[in-house]
């Protein structure tokens, strides 16, 4: 687990929602709620103001592949 996770460390990010959620229906979710979600995780350290739609879209569409349904 990564200890110093920001907005760009997308795999580690992916790797640690995975491990804390491996059942969510991940094809289906609210952005308001997948960003609560990250930065809750242990490790992250990113400014949590500093997202946006595109960041946490990267985030979900590595998330998606990881398992792959996409």
């Amino acid at each position: 687990m990564s200890y110093h996770m920001k907005w760009h460390n997308v795999q580690e990010i992916v790797e640690n929602l995975e491990d804390k959620y491996p059942n969510v229906d991940i094809i289906n979710i609210r952005y308001t709620d997948f960003h609560s979600w990250i930065i809750n995780l242990d490790g992250f350290v990113g400014d949590k103001d500093a997202s946006n739609e595109k960041i946490l879209e990267s985030i979900h569409l590595a998330w998606l592949k990881e398992r792959g349904l996409v």
